[in-house]
């Protein structure tokens, strides 16, 4: 990317300037004492943007967030663990505004510029004595993304953040972000949280069209059990503290933000399948050679997807027929004749053709915590990249255990 280089050492949302961020233990999770309760401030009015959960059931922060947005304005995030606040009516909707209204009283900006999220057990109230006490505790500062992070954290056992810069018009720029998400991840949109900051001044129809080209790309692309839930929300928000005209169409400097915003994303994401539940290898599918881009990307995430590839790479098994079976029921165009398949950079079956290669040293490669799937579809231009886990008995162990 031009001009813009990618960290993911101690840098998040709190990266871009006029960013501030905090988190207090409240009590929320039921087997831990870590903090729960986080809130993200903008010392200035931000331009805003979300994407938020395709399920038809959405949990009320996620129905409140959506309502707050609706003017492309933000200033503020208070996100909880523990209890996702979802299937919980009319009254849970209550407990949502609650939270936007405390935490805007302790800001002192608007209840509709504070959005809401809210991970965790579903089927439960808020405990909302708990938020009420809690709350006055968070110290904000330009430190506090890492705290963010963590508090916002449910089954991860890492947080998740990137952070990006690119200059324009002899101006740097920044963009950072952060990311929870373990189990009940898939392409629409996977069971995620996801925070991003800037400091660049954006027009806001263009910050909407970014951030949903870059969650295609990122966010879209991953998956770790199948399942999708009631509180997928992404938000962006864009202060314009770091000047200079707002971002757009064909303005200097919109195409390296365009890029930022795509590669912090992608980090996020990648990260979160890394650290899905039970996983202990990151699983990158690429597919080239498709039709089309819907082609290439329905491919990639069957592969990353499929219960039998997954339990393959656990167990070290280059069982490649597993991934031309996934490709074939995935919906893409394919035709046997011009198919290749690369399993960790060997080549194990070209255009139709089964080849020889060394399968101890293949098992012996697959170990990697890191697995890579190429698979060339030999058809047109479409490429695409996902990016899974492994399925492991951990992951039964701790869905299995998960309410009690």
């Amino acid at each position: 990317m031009t001009e813009s280089a990618i960290t993911t050492v101690n840098a998040g949302v709190t990266a871009p300037r006029g960013f501030l961020a905090g988190s207090a233990a409240a009590g929320l999770r039921t087997l831990s004492s870590n903090d729960d309760l986080a809130l993200l401030f903008s010392e200035a009015p931000c331009v805003a943007a979300g994407l938020f959960t395709s399920s038809a059931l959405r949990a009320a922060p996620v129905l409140l967030s959506q309502r707050n947005l609706a003017d492309g304005k933000a200033q503020a995030v208070i996100a909880n663990a523990g209890c996702a606040n979802a299937y919980t009516g009319a009254e849970g909707l209550r407990d949502s505004e609650e939270m936007a209204h405390l935490a805007a009283s302790r800001l002192r900006v608007a209840d509709g510029d504070v959005l809401v999220a809210s991970t965790g057990v579903t089927g439960h109230l808020l405990p909302m004595d708990k938020i009420r006490d809690a709350l006055p505790s968070i110290a904000l500062d330009r430190d506090g993304g890492e705290r963010f992070a963590r508090a916002i954290m449910t089954t991860d056992t890492v947080p998740k953040q990137a952070a990006a810069t690119f200059t324009a018009g002899g101006r740097e720029y920044r963009v950072g972000g952060c990311a929870k998400g373990s189990g009940m991840i898939h392409p629409n949109m996977a069971t995620m949280l996801a925070f991003l900051t800037t400091d660049a001044p954006v027009e806001q129809a263009f910050l909407e069209k970014t951030l949903r080209r870059a969650a295609e790309v990122s966010f879209e692309m991953i998956t770790v059990d199948g399942d999708s839930s009631p509180s997928d929300t992404i938000v962006i928000l864009a202060n314009g503290a770091a000047g200079g005209p707002a971002l757009g169409e064909g303005v200097e400097g919109a195409t390296q933000f365009r890029e930022a915003v795509a590669q912090v994303c992608i980090e996020l994401a990648k990260g979160m399948a890394r650290d899905g539940e039970g996983a202990t290898k990151l699983i990158e599918v690429k597919v080239s050679g498709a039709k089309s881009v819907a082609d290439a990307r329905a491919a990639a995430r069957t592969v990353a997807g499929s219960p039998l590839v997954k339990s393959a790479v656990y167990g070290n098994d280059p069982n490649w027929g597993r991934v031309l079976a996934a490709v074939a029921r995935s919906g893409a165009e394919a035709e046997e004749s011009a198919t290749s398949l690369f399993w960790q950079g060997v080549c194990v079956f070209q255009k139709g053709r089964m080849l020889s290669y060394d399968e101890e040293a293949l098992s012996l490669a697959t170990k990697s915590d890191e697995v890579r799937i190429r698979v060339d579809l030999g058809l047109g231009n479409g490429r695409a990249v996902a990016w899974g886990c492994d399925l492991t008995e951990e992951y039964v162990r701790i869905n299995s255990e998960y309410t009690t």
